[in-house]
């Protein structure tokens, strides 16, 4: 299995992980399939997904698989009014991922990251190790440590 920098990035802070690897599809870079090609609960995988703060400018937030990113809520815990999603052409240039690879872990930059309260339901959940087809599972309070997260509820569940 390739290291990436997020791999790299926990093991220079000495924190324990599973590289978890699948044989992704083109067609369906989502958490959920992910979450089905390794048998896994979908709302233990968490997708990444960047945004921009009127007042902050980038930020990164990660949510289970199976919820929607509420703005609002994301917002108020980033201190901003308003928040939107990035445009996809910009993803890989802010950050070095490309769409169904953003890792929290080992970005271009170091934007604040917020990460969903639903975490900590887990012992281990389980994030995008910076390829497609290559994730990362540790414990939430690792992931925290290793990003300088902020938890708060910023979701909504799928209908």
């Amino acid at each position: 299995m390739k290291k990436t920098n997020a791999a790299r990035l926990l093991d220079r802070l000495k924190i324990k992980y599973r590289l978890l690897e699948y044989v992704y599809d083109h067609d369906d870079l989502s958490a959920l399939g992910a979450a089905q090609k390794l048998n896994v609960p979908k709302d233990q995988i968490f997708k990444t997904l960047v945004a921009r703060g009127d007042k902050t400018g980038i930020i990164t937030a990660s949510i289970p698989g199976d919820h929607e990113l509420d703005l609002k809520a994301l917002a108020k815990l980033s201190k901003n009014k308003k928040v939107e999603l990035i445009a996809l052409k910009e993803l890989q240039p802010l950050t070095g991922y490309l769409r169904g690879a953003v890792s929290p872990l080992g970005m271009n930059n170091t934007y604040p990251y917020y990460l969903d309260k639903e975490a900590n339901k887990y012992h281990e959940i389980i994030v995008s190790a910076g390829l497609r087809g290559l994730q990362i599972a540790l414990a939430p309070a690792d992931l925290v440590r290793a990003t300088s997260a902020v938890t708060g509820k910023i979701t909504r569940i799928n209908s």
